[in-house]
């Protein structure tokens, strides 16, 4: 499936790099959404932390979504697989929508293969992105 360029840091770049060579990604090697973050990541505009922009899902960033074909909005933030925990929001990177919308900006649509068919989401809201929001020492 054809997607866009996402645009990515390099320290989250090269993190996601060594979880696709760790034990936690063998685990989920064949799925085909990894995949598609395998070359996403192969294209990606990787950036330093101060030039992405305030309205890009970066890892650790909270996002509001809202489901197309339900009409509901959830929220979740984006983290790595040891920190992932549905039930209170937390998105493994891992997961079908986890790989769907590192990268994407405020007002895109994403459109990703899930379990149950084909996604689409409207990214809503960035509620927190740690380069943003980065509180100053």
């Amino acid at each position: 499936m054809a997607r866009k360029q996402i645009i990515i840091t390099k320290a989250d770049h090269e993190r996601l790099e060594q979880l696709f060579l760790s034990r936690v990604a063998g685990a989920f090697r064949n799925k085909p959404y990894l995949n598609g973050l395998r070359g996403e990541l192969d294209i990606a505009q990787i950036v330093d932390p101060s030039e992405v922009p305030c309205d890009v899902i970066t890892m650790n960033s909270t996002v509001r979504l809202r489901d197309i074909k339900e009409k509901e909005t959830e929220t979740f933030t984006l983290v790595y697989p040891d920190e992932a925990n549905i039930a209170e929001g937390k998105l493994s990177i891992l997961a079908p929508l986890g790989t769907a919308i590192l990268g994407y900006r405020v007002g895109d649509l994403v459109q990703w293969q899930v379990p149950t068919g084909m996604g689409r989401w409207r990214v809503e809201e960035l509620l927190f992105q740690p380069e943003r929001d980065r509180v100053a020492a």
